[in-house]
């Protein structure tokens, strides 16, 4: 009998021990409730020690968290309407805070939902497009100042406000209202920006038309040079034919100068003798196979025919 009641009570002593004592694991944190108040926390892994039946133990992570924003459209200072889409980490570093006021992750996101998308929407509405999209290491065109017309205003783009600093504002703003929870926001970032769809198809619109514009305006050109460059070679063309015509002429008026003098020079020497000669080059020139001649018996063609001697 003694021996069955002591080990009821070892039992018993074990069940009380093992209620007693709970092990938060690395990376997460923890809290103590009793009849469902919190009454403590732990932030640190280890053994701990609570109430048997009375407490229970919830834990949460002490790592980093993912925030995620659904895009949404929102429109510029400059009323152009764009997509935003942005990501943010966080963690939990009060616990306790943290269970009295969300309760859980998912009442976390819900409320950085709210707070988030609102500061970013704030953000973004007040800011030119201009000025999400550039950061802070753009700069003009070297030897250029770009100047933005904005409601008849003109601003020189070297003067506003970059992407980073909209976004450092939009994290100490947000930080402002997210402790309340036992929430540290971490960073928050901006993973797209783009048009609307239909802006997005006007955008593609005019970038087509300006390309094409420019093709056009390059073919012109193109077109022109390439009419100078024809004219100029028609021009040498006809300077080099001219030249090699010119040229052409004086040497064949200096051969046919040399030519009639050879022929003057043989006829002074013996009249007979060249006009024998000029006339078989008249044959040899005027007789070709099958050819017939009708000629009088007393032509001067015919007059070497007639005597040979």
């Amino acid at each position: 009998m003694k021996k069955q009641l002591l080990i009821a009570v070892i039992i018993l002593l074990a069940l009380v021990a093992k209620g007693s004592l709970f092990i938060v694991e690395e990376g997460q944190q923890a809290i103590v409730t009793q009849f469902g108040k919190p009454v403590g926390d732990v932030k640190y892994a280890g053994l701990h020690f609570k109430t048997p039946l009375m407490q229970e133990v919830r834990t949460f992570d002490r790592k980093i968290l993912k925030w995620d924003g659904d895009p949404n459209q929102i429109p510029t200072k400059d009323k152009r309407y764009i997509w935003v889409d942005t990501t943010a980490r966080w963690r939990i570093v009060d616990p306790l805070l943290f269970y009295t006021t969300v309760a859980t992750q998912e009442g976390a996101q819900s409320r950085l939902d709210d707070i988030l998308d609102s500061v970013v929407r704030d953000a973004v509405s007040s800011h030119l497009l201009v000025e999400l999209v550039r950061g802070k290491d753009y700069q003009a065109p070297e030897g250029t100042v770009e100047v933005l017309d904005f409601e008849g205003q003109k601003i020189v783009t070297d003067n506003l406000t970059g992407r980073e600093e909209i976004f450092n504002n939009i994290f100490a703003e947000a930080s402002k209202s997210i402790p309340a929870y036992g929430i540290q926001l971490v960073d928050i970032q901006l993973k797209r920006i783009n048009y609307i769809e239909q802006v997005r198809l006007r955008v593609y619109e005019r970038m087509i038309s300006e390309r094409k514009k420019v093709a056009s305006q390059f073919r012109s050109e193109g077109e022109g040079e390439k009419a100078n460059i024809l004219g100029q070679m028609q021009k040498e063309l006809k300077r080099i034919e001219s030249d090699a015509y010119r040229e052409a002429a004086q040497i064949r008026g200096k051969a046919d100068a040399k030519a009639a003098a050879i022929y003057a020079e043989a006829y002074s020497r013996d009249p007979e003798f060249y006009a024998f000669m000029r006339t078989l080059e008249s044959y040899r020139t005027a007789i070709k196979e099958n050819t017939k001649l009708v000629i009088s018996t007393d032509s001067e063609f015919y007059r070497y025919l007639q005597k040979p001697r």
